[in-house]
C-alpha cells in the first residue's frame, strides 16, 4: 500500500480564498438588498413561481380596485336615483292632500279651481324631478335607456325602452327603471279614469265610486296591446218589485268587441227610489265600481272609462275634472284621483325600494371585494415579502462569515515559505 501525496500551492490558496469572499460579498449584498426593499423575490429570477404568484396577486387587486371605483360611481347614481324618487313621493303626497282638500263640501268652483291651480304647479314640479340627471348629465330615471329627457313634457310618457338593467357580481345598476316608476300598465295595475260624461238631472248627483281593478290580469287587452275604453249609458227603470227601481245599462268599447261578463245590457238589483245608491257593476272583467247617487225613475248617465297610462295621466285628469265647475263631476274626480294616486305612490315606493335593496346590494359587494383584496395582499406579501426576523438573522450570519473570511484570508497570506527563512 502506497500513500499518496497531493502538493497544495500558495497561488491556489489565495484564489480559493478569494473566491469564497467573493462569494460571501454577493450573498451579503443581495441579503442587505432584500432587507431594504422588505422583498424576498426583488427580481423575477430569485424565484420565478413566487414572483408568478406575486404579479398575479396585483394584477387581481387592480382590477378590484376599479371595479370598486366603478362601484362608487353606481351607487352615488343610485343613491340620487333613489332620493328623486323621494321627493317625487313627497310631491305626490303635496298633490294628494289638495285633491283631499277640494272635497271639501263648503268648497265653490272658484275654490277648486284654486286646488287645480296648484296641482298644476307640482305637476310640472314632479315632470322636473322625473327627468333629473346625475352629475354626467344621464337621466337617473333612464331605464334601459332613454332620450336626454325620458319624460315627454306634454303628456308625461316615457321615451325610452323600459326595463331594469341587471347588475352583475360585482357591480350595480346606474340607472333605475322610470317607466316601472311613474307608467301603469293595464294588467298590473288596472288603473283607469272614470268621469260622468253626462247626467240627468244633476240634482241627483249621478256618478260612480273609483274604478277599482279586481284581477288585473282579467283586463281586456286590445290587439295592439293596450286597454279598451269602455262607454256605460244607465238608465233607471221600474224594478221587478212594486215600488222599487232598477239600473238598466249597456257597455260599449273602443275598439268594439271587448269581452264584457254576461249578457248586454245589464239589470240591477231592486232598491228603493231616491235613496242613496250604490249599486255594483262587474260586467267589464278584472274591474269593479259602483253606481252612486240619489236615482229615480227615468235619470240616465253616462260612464266614460278609460285607462290610466302614468301618474301624469293622473293627475291631468284630476286636474280637468275637479276645475270643470260642476261640484258632482268634482266629487267624482276627486274619489278617482285618490284611488289612482294611491297606486302610482305605490309604484314610487317599489321603485324606491327596489334602489334600497341596490344599495344594500352595493354595500355588501363592497364588503366581500374588500375581503378579496385581504386575501389576495396576503398572498402576494407570501409570494414576494421578506420575513423580517429571518433576514435579519440571515444578514448577520452571512455578516458573521464573511469577516471570517476576511480574517481567515489575511492569515493565509502570511502562510509563505519565504517568511520562515531567515
Amino acid at each position: 500500500m502506497s500513500n499518496a501525496l497531493n502538493r497544495l500551492s500558495t497561488a491556489n490558496m489565495y484564489e480559493s480564498a478569494l473566491r469564497n469572499m467573493t462569494s460571501r460579498q454577493t450573498s451579503l449584498a443581495n441579503l442587505q438588498e432584500n432587507l431594504t426593499s422588505g422583498k424576498r423575490v426583488v427580481r423575477a429570477s430569485d424565484d420565478p413561481v413566487a414572483a408568478a404568484q406575486a404579479e398575479r396577486s396585483m394584477t387581481r387587486i387592480s382590477r378590484i380596485q376599479t371595479e370598486q371605483r366603478a362601484l362608487d360611481l353606481q351607487r352615488n347614481a343610485v343613491a340620487q336615483a333613489e332620493s328623486t324618487l323621494g321627493d317625487a313621493v313627497g310631491v305626490m303626497q303635496q298633490m294628494r292632500e289638495l285633491v283631499v282638500s277640494a272635497g271639501n263640501g263648503v268648497f265653490t268652483a272658484s275654490d277648486r279651481a284654486s286646488v287645480t291651480s296648484q296641482l298644476q304647479g307640482l305637476r310640472t314640479q314632479l315632470l322636473d324631478v322625473a327627468n333629473r340627471k346625475d352629475t354626467n348629465g344621464v337621466p337617473l330615471l333612464s331605464a334601459l335607456g332613454s332620450a336626454a329627457t325620458p319624460f315627454l313634457n306634454a303628456l308625461g310618457d316615457f321615451d325610452g325602452l323600459a326595463g331594469q338593467m341587471a347588475g352583475s357580481a360585482v357591480g350595480i345598476p346606474n340607472t333605475l327603471d322610470g317607466d316601472a316608476a311613474f307608467m301603469f300598465q293595464p294588467q298590473r295595475d288596472g288603473v283607469f279614469n272614470a268621469s260622468v260624461s253626462a247626467a240627468a238631472p244633476a240634482t241627483h248627483a249621478l256618478g260612480s265610486s273609483a274604478v277599482t281593478a279586481t284581477d288585473p290580469a282579467q283586463i281586456a287587452l286590445t290587439p295592439g296591446g293596450s286597454a279598451y275604453d269602455y262607454q256605460i249609458s244607465v238608465s233607471y227603470v221600474t224594478g221587478s218589485a212594486p215600488g222599487t227601481l232598477a239600473a238598466q245599462y249597456n257597455v260599449t268599447s273602443t275598439p268594439p268587441g271587448a269581452p264584457l261578463n254576461g249578457a248586454n245590457p245589464f239589470t240591477s238589483a231592486d232598491y228603493v227610489p231616491g235613496q242613496p245608491a250604490s249599486i255594483a257593476m262587474t260586467a267589464i272583467p278584472g274591474l269593479r265600481l259602483n253606481f252612486t247617487g240619489s236615482p229615480q225613475l227615468g235619470d240616465t248617465m253616462t260612464l266614460a272609462l278609460k285607462p290610466s297610462t302614468s301618474i301624469f295621466d293622473t293627475v291631468d285628469t284630476a286636474i280637468r275634472d275637479i276645475g270643470s265647475g260642476s261640484a258632482s263631476a268634482a266629487t267624482q274626480a276627486i274619489g278617482q284621483a285618490l284611488a289612482n294616486m294611491d297606486r302610482g305612490l305605490e309604484r314610487l315606493q317599489s321603485v324606491r325600494s327596489y334602489a334600497g335593496e341596490l344599495l344594500n346590494r352595493a354595500d355588501r359587494i363592497s364588503g366581500n371585494q374588500e375581503t378579496r383584496g385581504v386575501q389576495l395582499e396576503a398572498d402576494r406579501s407570501r409570494a414576494e415579502d421578506l420575513d423580517m426576523i429571518q433576514g435579519i438573522s440571515d444578514f448577520q450570519n452571512q455578516q458573521v462569515g464573511y469577516e471570517a473570511a476576511l480574517k481567515s484570508y489575511a492569515m493565509v497570506q502570511k502562510l509563505s515559505l519565504f517568511n520562515f527563512i531567515s
